[in-house]
């Protein structure tokens, strides 16, 4: 089957942060961590003594170091302070330029057959937001948030990983169960909650789960999925399983005690999860001006001894080759990995927000109009001789009618029996539950103009 692109795994390690990698004689990537081998448990963190072996060395004539709790540390005459801002902010790595041009030949190897499917999930991905944005608005269904600008976040990533990884989201990542083949109709049942809906309508609209595609669901609080993600990788390598967990989250889950934690906890325990963070730029209508004053999100992976790196969010080749590297490292080393994507929110954080309120609306339509990651996916598969005008007009057309259909088929479709409200939870239901119940039920039956389509 016919690739496309390479990368040079000798000089890949250098996007991330710590411990760049090296190739053996056999053509296996290692990760040189003091001189030992990475799998052993303390040849990635600094080394812990007791206080009675405590000693005073000289290195080099005059460099004193001592051997504290923790490791070996060199002192300095010199009364000086890190820096809070670095001179330099940590480069972003990338592999298609604005106008889908490869400017890098340092990329994953990619099928032939995975790119156009990318690409064609990315289309659909769009035209699914654009009219459920609108059936939103029509009051069909109650709420929706969007995936735009986010595109190749959701699809180049999922592509990267296998149906044995496991994925905990947040509310923006529809995405990847697209990609795992959670359907069109499937999408259209959770938001309008009826009767097949996997939630049985108890979920907000986009907030999915499935457990055939081991996508686990969403929550609407911010940043509870990261340790969740953490402990379930843990116990992947507890069972010495050939997977990892990878958990995505916004810059503004990043001000939670959730995502400190879990950082902490993934890199002592040495979690295979991968811990992705869509930086766009605002959290809700705060931007990452009024959130924090670190280099964003990267340097916080390096601060927990976590390997990191900067992708461009608007590239799916960059996105798509940082987590099949990520996925790599998590599972064979046994090890977190923190991806920062930069991108930005193109859309309103959800149909309850109306951004213009809060930032330019020449900013939006700029980068809507010059950093749209669909539209630069399309001009390298066009360059590659894989899509034509041809196809991107017969396929949108397709995807905008597919999705007709699935809104038509599940807006018919009757609402789960209210009795669902108090199923899946308990094997027995305890006292309180049924008296709650037999209440709701006498309710209904008493006013039953009022509940038209709801019956036990």
């Amino acid at each position: 089957m016919a690739s496309l692109g390479m990368i040079n795994l000798s000089s890949w390690g250098s996007c991330f942060s710590q411990n760049p990698p090296f190739l053996h004689e056999n053509g296996t990537t290692r990760h040189a961590v003091s001189g030992t081998d990475p799998t052993l448990f303390a040849s990635r963190r600094f080394g812990s003594v007791k206080a009675d072996k405590l000693d005073s060395v000289n290195i080099g004539g005059d460099s004193q170091v001592l051997n504290f709790p923790g490791g070996v540390v060199k002192f300095t005459p010199e009364l000086k302070f890190l820096s809070e801002i670095p001179e330099e902010r940590i480069q972003c790595y990338r592999v298609l330029d604005d106008s889908g041009q490869l400017v890098s030949s340092n990329f994953v190897q990619i099928d032939r057959e995975i790119a156009v499917k990318m690409y064609k999930d990315m289309v659909t991905l769009q035209t699914v937001d654009t009219i459920f944005y609108e059936a939103q608005r029509q009051g069909r269904i109650s709420f929706y948030v969007t995936t735009t600008g986010e595109e190749a976040i959701n699809i180049a990533s999922a592509a990267a990983l296998t149906m044995d990884d496991f994925v905990f989201p947040q509310y923006r990542e529809v995405g990847v169960l697209l990609w795992r083949g959670f359907g069109l109709q499937d999408i259209a049942n959770q938001c309008f909650g009826n009767k097949v809906d996997n939630g049985k309508g108890r979920q907000m609209p986009a907030h999915y789960g499935s457990n055939k595609h081991n996508y686990f669901t969403v929550a609407s609080t911010v940043a509870t999925q990261i340790p969740h993600a953490v402990g379930a990788a843990y116990s992947l390598k507890m069972d010495g399983r050939d997977a990892c967990t990878i958990t995505y989250f916004g810059d503004g889950g990043t001000s939670t005690g959730d995502f400190h934690a879990a950082l902490n906890f993934a890199a002592v325990m040495e979690a295979p999860v991968i811990l992705f963070c869509r930086n766009n730029g605002w959290a809700i209508s705060t931007p990452i001006s009024d959130q924090f004053r670190s280099d964003g999100i990267v340097v916080r992976g390096q601060a927990y001894g976590v390997r990191s790196i900067r992708v461009d969010g608007n590239d799916a080749l960059a996105v798509f080759s940082a987590v099949c590297m990520a996925r790599k490292m998590a599972i064979s080393e046994s090890r977190p990995v923190l991806i920062e994507a930069l991108t930005y929110r193109a859309g309103h954080h959800s149909t309850s927000d109306d951004s213009s309120k809060y930032r330019p609306i020449e900013e939006i339509e700029w980068w809507r109009a010059t950093q749209d990651p669909v539209a630069r996916f399309r001009k390298w598969l066009e360059g590659e001789g894989l899509w034509t005008s041809q196809f991107e007009k017969e396929f949108r057309d397709f995807a905008r009618q597919e999705v007709l259909n699935a809104i038509q088929v599940a807006e018919k479709m009757e609402k789960p029996g209210l009795r669902e409200i108090f199923t899946d939870v308990y094997d027995v239901p305890p006292s309180n539950l049924r008296d709650q119940e037999r209440s709701l039920r006498r309710n209904v039956e008493r006013h039953q103009q009022d509940y038209p389509h709801f019956q036990f």
